[in-house]
């Protein structure tokens, strides 16, 4: 039993995120990298402030916009009519009136 777990805590060592973004581990390819970001037209929304999510990314906060379109990097619109820029569905448009759709 213990050299199962220690097997199998190698294989989550080895498997782990650290790892599989580890340049040498790709042997001449190219890493995976993550999502490129696209940040809203500041201008185009009426509230500015930021949060910090689970990746660490600062993602703008739901805003309104004064044309009521979605702006470059929406991903939700929400019940009070704002737009969510987040970049996980868990938590999105939360204080907000929740997910009215996904865009």
């Amino acid at each position: 039993m213990k050299h199962f777990i220690l097997a199998t805590l190698a294989a989550l060592t080895l498997t782990s995120p650290a790892y599989a973004l580890d340049p040498s581990t790709y042997q001449g390819q190219t890493p995976p990298t993550r999502p490129h970001i696209q940040q809203p037209d500041e201008s185009a929304l009426l509230e500015h402030s930021h949060y910090r999510n689970t990746d660490g990314n600062s993602i703008h906060s739901p805003a309104h916009t004064s044309g009521n379109q979605a702006p470059v990097g929406a991903t939700a619109k929400c019940g009070d009519g704002s737009f969510s820029f987040s970049q996980h569905h868990r938590g999105t448009c939360s204080r907000h009136g929740g997910v009215v759709s996904w865009l």
